[in-house]
């Protein structure tokens, strides 16, 4: 079987293999909920990844024999080999061969429940919505293959929700009722997070009949002297109040994921294991802004410059100050802060500049027009300035955020941050436009993604496309 191994994989057009479009094109019934909306990308992406065959099958095929003749004269491959190809693929593709044939199919599943032997780095999407495609239907744009895609999603219809957070595949999203659920667009997998009356401050109130009529805030101050004020809200305005940022990190204690939520009042942290019943408090403090998860232990970064770090393995979690101050919020950095690790290993905080413009009639223009880039030093408590990314880009906006190398991702654009609406004057109201798009660190240049084929609502969102699917029987 050496000529069929993967070091040997090739192009097979050498000898006149052009596979009809339509036979790695998904019908709408053929994976049901993962359908192509623009036209079929050549299937040379899928072809080019399988491998060379010996030269004797080479001899028995005609160019001018009929493509579905040929595909069923090609050499059935093993299934072990079949998925050493596919794991080359990008998740669209790797779904449209699957299509194939029923040993394709055969080979795509078991990958599918083999995870750990598809390695293949995904190129992040844009996540949104269109009222042309129905209330449960998300868009998929993939910035690979520069096509869209649309997945049926599980009720509560997608199209009602708040996207608050995404990262490793999975969404973040609160529903009418305040309520937040975990969700894979690609397989559909969905699973409920801790109730929001859980997170300790926020009591439900029910009618004669049972139903949830409004929630009830205690709006808790800095000030511990100044009594607490009780607000209401109607079920579906609560989020607005509540939620500011959620994260989502592998749980290596249970082989699943820990969801970790800044919320109001105060811009506080709490976190849940997939599978808890309620949200836990951290311990008290204020004004925290962003989150990432290095070395096992989570950093929480806040307004003034502060960074903490809390140990969410511990049965008691202690907040440990970190660095007390950086002096980073003078006039010239007011923007929007991220907090991600780069490839290299550094930490980074990203500053996004914006221009707001007035356009009346309560509607605010966002355009993202500056991107500063420091490197944390946490010793020194100072950042060190960075002019370039060089060869890696930038995913920012209300995703986990991301640096990439363009090297590993030669669809991106080197040095560039793509990014997606993240300003909280903006990306919470339905109405304004949004702001998306490239910026080319080199010269601030900035240009469309696409057209803007988008809804408004819910706010777009980057997603990195995945295949995992929880084992909830692991978590409590």
């Amino acid at each position: 079987m050496e000529a069929c191994s993967v070091a040997r994989i090739m192009s097979l057009e050498h000898f006149g293999l052009k596979f009809l479009p339509k036979l790695l094109a998904l019908s709408p019934g053929s994976l049901g909920k993962f359908r192509k909306v623009s036209p079929p990308m050549e299937t040379e992406t899928v072809l080019k990844k399988l491998p060379e065959l010996p030269q004797d099958v080479l001899r028995k095929v005609s160019p001018p024999m009929q493509t579905e003749t040929l595909v069923r004269n090609l050499p059935e491959l093993p299934q072990d080999v079949l998925m050493d190809i596919f794991s080359l693929l990008e998740i669209p593709d790797l779904m449209r061969a699957a299509a194939v044939s029923s040993s394709w199919r055969s080979a795509y599943t078991s990958l599918c429940s083999q995870l750990e032997q598809y390695k293949r780095p995904q190129t992040p999407c844009l996540l949104y919505t269109s009222e042309s495609a129905g209330e449960n239907v998300a868009c998929l744009y993939s910035l690979a293959e520069k096509r869209v895609y649309n997945l049926t999603l599980p009720d509560p219809p997608i199209r009602n929700r708040y996207l608050i957070g995404s990262s490793h595949g999975w969404l973040v999203t609160a529903d009418d009722k305040s309520e937040l659920h975990l969700i894979n667009p690609v397989t559909g997998q969905q699973i409920a997070l801790p109730s929001v009356v859980t997170i300790g401050y926020v009591e439900p109130i029910f009618g004669n009949e049972g139903t949830l009529i409004k929630y009830e805030l205690w709006d808790q101050l800095y000030d511990p002297e100044v009594e607490p004020e009780m607000l209401s809200y109607a079920p579906d305005e609560l989020r607005n109040h509540v939620y500011i940022r959620a994260f989502i990190f592998p749980d290596p204690s249970t082989g699943s994921y820990i969801v970790v939520l800044i919320h109001g009042p105060g811009y506080q942290l709490s976190f849940a294991r997939v599978g808890d019943c309620k949200w836990t408090p951290l311990p008290p403090g204020w004004d925290y802004e962003q989150c990432i998860y290095m070395d096992g232990l989570l950093y929480a970064s806040t307004k003034s410059g502060r960074m903490d770090a809390f140990d969410l393995t511990s049965p008691n979690v202690t907040r440990n100050i970190i660095a007390d101050e950086i002096d980073i919020y003078s006039s010239e950095y007011k923007g929007v802060f991220y907090l991600l690790q780069a490839p290299w290993g550094d930490l980074l905080q990203v500053c996004r500049k914006a221009k707001l413009i007035d356009a009346g009639y309560e509607e605010l223009i966002v355009k993202t027009n500056k991107v500063l880039l420091h490197k944390v030093n946490m010793e020194a408590e100072e950042l060190v300035e960075i002019n370039s990314l060089h060869h890696n880009v930038l995913f920012l906006g209300r995703n986990q955020s991301l640096c990439l190398s363009a090297e590993e991702y030669p669809q991106l654009k080197a040095n560039c941050v793509y990014f997606t609406d993240d300003e909280e004057c903006n990306w919470k109201y339905k109405t304004n436009p949004r702001d998306i798009g490239v910026l080319n660190l080199e010269d601030d240049n900035r240009e469309e993604i696409v057209s803007p084929l988008w809804c408004s609502w819910p706010s777009p969102i980057w997603i990195t496309p995945s295949l995992t699917v929880m084992n909830l029987s692991l978590c409590k």
